[in-house]
């Protein structure tokens, strides 16, 4: 029998008292140093306030070209993934195409490298002196071309999982009705399929609209006279040490980001739940024309991205690209070039430290809002203030960073140049999807399990150790590899922020290629790969370990909790 009788709610005052520090926490870390950036960029000569940095900024022809590029390139990116990630996606759930399991798996390597790393593989192929140029008819794919290109690659694999996740969720009972309505084909399509994933459409088409606009990578490696956003902040703060004229660039590039997240917020409240308990699984019916055509196409978007990582392997192994293809392992005598193996060390380190911290920092932030029960307005601020991050670039959060903890006059200042202030930009800058994912795996666990404890006489933190934690190892593990491939890939927040003694990889591929040391930066931008499929690979063999072990560690106590008839996965409702 469950301890259902007796059970008290916590008081309000110790139920805001952790929801109130961890606003405090989110508010030291994120909006002081955003509004920091507001005011640097509104600051006049004499220290008045002034929109004049804003006039003089789209004034100049060359960077008020910038903000159509970014605008067109966003755009222009958004429209050519959505269809082409929704045809694989559609193609991998449901229908009954080849090999999904190789094509899944590859179409994601974008994800496990630094966006330079697909631009490289382009100017291998297309450059000056790329191996297919003469194919262009001495064309080139230096510009605003050959960025889109590359951001399309870059986009495409998030798009394609975050698609996936809506296609999987189909009730077969909705496509039954249908046909015995007399649907056909192409009506159930609009009718059923689309109105199911437009949730998935919309919000992946925030997110690859959001990285297009975003990503420095890509811009710095091929964009040539082709302006953008991302490189105005990165020349005028780095370059020219206009620090005013960098807030306004970041700050332009905040606003449509704000607004994107406002939509997709939105969006999720509207949609509404096509699975019920009720639900039937859809396994989608053979039809060979469809299924060959499928398969083709998979077949050749997983070539045509994998063409680019295995172009820059043999491009960084290569003695001299594209004269002379004979193997030579100069390229990673990396202690000759920017960083050398130390950033690598350096950012697997980074990567773990983000890894251990960012992941328990969300899930306790999400524990404070989903278990302690603390006030609507105070758990509003903080869910509010935790979806923050997901629309504030990397560039203006490292930017904000730098002039908001830069500040001598800052108590908080001991943290700048630091090991510890590259730690925490990169947790706040990949800290939403971290929150949400936390989210959804305690809103997963019985409700009751820290009421029926204080009856019990156990203590919160016994319950956590004892029974949340346990039975959340799954949802913790993927939150720690997703935490850890960003901070190993990510160029933006960092580029800032790092100290002169502690070179990033990510960082050491953009420095390379800017001092032309491209092979070097393709063989760096290799080992990252390597390091992050490897990571990746441990994760998926521990997964199952960890669901087994959790269930055993918390089995005891969750019957204690939840009723001694009761099995505790059962209880929980944890279907991790």
């Amino acid at each position: 029998m469950t301890l259902r009788s007796g059970l008290r709610a916590p008081s309000p005052i110790a139920a805001a008292v952790p929801a109130g520090i961890a606003c405090a926490v989110a508010a030291l870390v994120l909006l002081a140093p955003l509004a920091t950036l507001a005011l640097r960029s509104l600051s006049g000569p004499d220290g008045a306030l002034t929109l004049a940095n804003y006039g003089r900024y789209l004034a100049t022809p060359t960077l008020r070209e910038s903000v159509m590029n970014t605008g067109l390139l966003g755009g222009a990116t958004t429209l050519i993934v959505l269809p082409l990630a929704f045809l694989f996606a559609f193609g991998i759930e449901r229908t009954n195409m080849r090999f999904k399991g190789v094509m899944s798996a590859l179409c994601l390597f974008p994800v496990l490298t630094p966006s330079l790393l697909p631009a490289m593989g382009l100017v291998y192929l297309f450059g000056h002196q790329g191996l297919l140029t003469p194919l262009l008819g001495g064309n080139v794919i230096y510009g605003a071309h050959g960025v889109l290109i590359s951001e399309i690659v870059a986009a495409f694999p998030h798009a394609v999982i975050m698609l996936r996740a809506a296609l999987s969720m189909a009730d077969a009972r909705l496509y039954e009705q249908a046909e015995i309505l007399g649907a056909g084909p192409w009506r159930r399509f609009r009718a059923v399929t689309l109105p199911s994933v437009r949730y998935g459409l919309v919000g992946a088409g925030i997110v690859v609209f959001t990285r297009a606009i975003t990503d420095i990578g890509a811009p710095a490696v091929l964009g040539g006279d082709f302006g953008v956003l991302a490189l105005d902040i990165y020349k005028q703060v780095l370059g020219q040490q206009n620090f005013e004229m960098g807030s306004v660039v970041a700050m332009l590039l905040l606003a449509p980001s704000l607004v994107l997240v406002g939509v997709e917020r939105l969006a999720s409240s509207r949609q509404a739940a096509m699975v019920s308990g009720k639900s039937t699984a859809r396994h989608p019916p053979r039809h060979v024309l469809r299924d060959v055509a499928f398969t083709t196409y998979g077949a050749a978007v997983t070539l045509a991205l994998a063409s680019l990582l295995l172009t820059c392997q043999m491009a960084a192994l290569a003695r001299m690209w594209p004269y002379d293809l004979s193997f030579s392992f100069a390229s990673y005598d990396l202690e000759r070039y920017d960083g050398g193996w130390r950033a690598l060390r350096n950012s697997i380190g980074l990567a773990t430290a983000v890894a251990v911290s960012g992941a328990l920092a969300a899930f306790t932030g999400a524990y404070v809002a989903q278990r302690t029960r603390p006030a609507p307005a105070l758990r509003g601020l903080f869910v509010l203030l935790a979806l923050l991050p997901a629309a504030t670039p990397g560039l203006a959060l490292g930017l904000a960073y730098a002039l908001f903890f830069g500040d001598p006059a800052n108590p908080f200042h001991l943290i700048y140049g630091t090991f510890a202030i590259l730690l925490v930009a990169t947790v706040i800058h990949f800290y939403s999807v971290a929150h949400l994912t936390s989210v959804s795996a305690l809103n997963a666990l019985d409700v009751e399990f820290e009421p029926a404890a204080a009856v019990l006489g156990r203590g919160a933190l016994h319950t956590v150790v004892r029974v949340i934690a346990p039975l959340s190892a799954v949802p913790l593990l993927e939150i720690a590899l997703y935490l850890f491939v960003n901070a190993m890939t990510t160029v933006s927040a960092a580029v800032f922020l790092y100290p002169t003694d502690f070179k990033l990889a990510s960082v050491s591929i953009l420095n390379m290629d800017d001092a032309g040391d491209m092979a070097p930066a393709a063989a760096m931008g290799m080992m990252i790969l390597y390091v992050n499929l490897g990571v990746r690979l441990l994760a998926q063999g521990a997964g199952s370990r960890l669901r087994h072990a959790g269930n055993v560690l918390a089995a005891p106590t969750a019957r204690a909790l939840a009723g001694p008839a009761s099995d505790p996965v059962q209880a929980s409702g944890a279907a991790t």
